[in-house]
């Protein structure tokens, strides 16, 4: 119990109970927001445990019940009950881990294609069905924003929405470089090609947030025809948007939608979501240099390879953790991984 720190969660919800009290609480309306998130948050991880324990008392009873009557069906019961409190214990455990200041925060998730052409495209095609997958597993809410179809297959990049509790804290141990070394099923030949897709994950913050501010005088703001199916409108006006700010050179699109303002505020979004994991990403290397830490960070740093020739094995790079089931991997199945990543930092 005390791996979860229980006793410092309700400790914690006396203090914002105190605070939400007080008299003047609601006239600051982001304050009163953001603490009554961390009410909320801090409630239900408490209520989860609780539950949890209510169910193992459960199973305990039903145990002794079982040994009384000598009834294995009972048992049978009893132990796939342990099963399901085991999964969602380790969920409970992996929550644990995300303390970053955005972690609770839906995100924007990139995927570009590297050099490589068609091998490329269909490899980030491959990776959004990836991430796709993960996310239904995890009752994650999935919005494709802006997409570019590949030239002859795949995709040359996708960026979409990710909504959920704790998506980015989740998905954020994805970004950078992604391998692929596999039998090409574009070359006659069947040779080995290696291929690589980038992956960018941005917190999305609340529309009120005043964090990120942006001066639209650094924003050159282009509009243009949507590439995708969409119905008539979609691709005959100039609805789709594209936003290049010039101090970071940071580039932003959105065309899923028929109105251009729509676009516009999607952004919008994307490029305050960006600037914030740019800041974010140079803390965290100054912060590597201050401990005396060599971490590859940066965008073109390989973070995992996925194998599917002359063997299977995903691995990632930066905590050693690998697989041999290639198939689970590409069906969604990371929590591994991330786990990894989360214990890691």
């Amino acid at each position: 119990m005390s791996h979860f720190n229980i006793a410092g969660l309700k400790e914690q919800l006396l203090e914002l109970h105190e605070t939400m009290n007080e008299p003047d609480f609601w006239n600051d309306l982001k304050r009163s927001t953001e603490i009554t998130k961390k009410v909320r948050s801090a409630e239900n991880k408490v209520e989860h445990w609780q539950k949890l324990g209510r169910r193992a008392d459960d199973v305990e009873a039903t145990m002794e019940l079982a040994e009384e009557m000598d009834d294995k069906s009972l048992v049978d019961e009893a132990g796939e009950e342990i099963e399901k409190l085991k999964e969602e214990l380790e969920e409970l455990r992996l929550e644990s881990l995300l303390r970053g200041d955005y972690d609770s925060h839906d995100c924007y998730v990139s995927l570009h294609a590297g050099a490589g052409g068609t091998e490329a495209q269909d490899w980030t095609l491959m990776l959004y069905r990836m991430y796709s997958r993960y996310c239904e597993r995890h009752g994650f809410a999935i919005k494709p924003i802006d997409m570019l179809d590949g030239d002859e297959a795949g995709i040359k990049s996708v960026t979409f929405e990710v909504d959920g509790e704790n998506a980015y804290g989740f998905l954020r141990s994805e970004k950078g470089v992604h391998r692929l070394v596999r039998i090409s099923p574009f070359d006659a030949n069947a040779r080995r090609q290696t291929s690589f897709s980038s992956v960018d994950v941005s917190p999305i913050l609340e529309d009120d947030d005043d964090e990120i501010e942006i001066d639209m005088k650094d924003v050159r703001v282009d509009t243009y025809h949507a590439s995708g199916a969409g119905g008539q409108n979609v691709n005959k006006t100039s609805s789709a948007v594209r936003m290049t700010h010039y101090p970071t050179g940071i580039v932003v699109s959105s065309q899923t939608s028929r109105d251009q303002v729509h676009n516009r505020e999607n952004c919008l979004r994307m490029l305050r979501a960006r600037l914030l994991e740019l800041r974010e990403r140079e803390r965290e290397e100054k912060m590597a240099d201050i401990k005396g830490e060599m971490k590859k960070i940066e965008w073109g740093s390989q973070i995992r390879s996925y194998v599917f020739h002359p063997y299977s094995m995903v691995k990632d790079h930066r905590t050693g953790y690998e697989t041999s089931d290639v198939n689970g991997v590409m069906d969604g199945e990371l929590d591994g991984f991330i786990t990894a990543y989360l214990q890691m930092q």
